[in-house]
């Protein structure tokens, strides 16, 4: 993959993401009640506006605004900026892993600049589940997160089998 070809698939990825997310998000603050549940297609589908100041699950949204603060926003900056540096000068990477990438770095940024914006919190409002087997309280964001970080695991594998199932290259002599 050529640098120019790296960067518009990083690029767009990352635009592609925060654009959809925070449009979403946009639409949730706007149109979601801030104290019902919207439930739809028998349930399966909840709406409901949340403010999460923890990561994953709301994981750490009970340590203090300073701890909180370094962490979720600090070391998440710190990371995106180690995932962009990494996409950017690793020149052989192939196109699945820069799209795996591009997603987590898109989708994180995306929610960093929730926390900046609204004083440390991420706007969450999807839910899905049958019964009371359910997901956590989500958003677009951590639906591109999920699926960069599934790339990045199986991607190579789906890479290893495409190259493998190539014929080899034939030369007359």
């Amino acid at each position: 993959m050529t640098t120019l070809k790296r960067v518009l698939l990083i690029l767009l990825t990352v635009v592609w993401c925060v654009g959809c997310d925070q449009a979403t998000k946009s639409i949730a603050k706007s149109h979601l009640p801030k104290s019902q549940m919207l439930s739809f297609v028998g349930d399966t589908v909840r709406l409901q506006y949340t403010e999460n100041k923890g990561a994953f699950l709301s994981l750490g949204a009970s340590l203090s605004e300073n701890w909180r603060g370094l962490i979720f926003t600090g070391g998440v900056a710190t990371f995106l900026l180690g995932v962009l540096g990494y996409l950017l000068v690793a020149s052989n990477l192939p196109a699945v892993t820069v799209l795996a990438f591009s997603l987590v770095l898109g989708g994180g940024l995306s929610n960093l600049l929730d926390r900046i914006f609204y004083g440390g919190y991420v706007v969450d409002f999807i839910n899905l589940g049958i019964g009371s087997l359910r997901t956590g309280i989500f958003n677009a964001a951590d639906v591109a997160i999920t699926i960069g970080v599934l790339l990045v695991v199986f991607g190579g594998q789906w890479q290893r089998k495409l190259s493998a199932s190539k014929p080899p290259l034939q030369t007359d002599c």
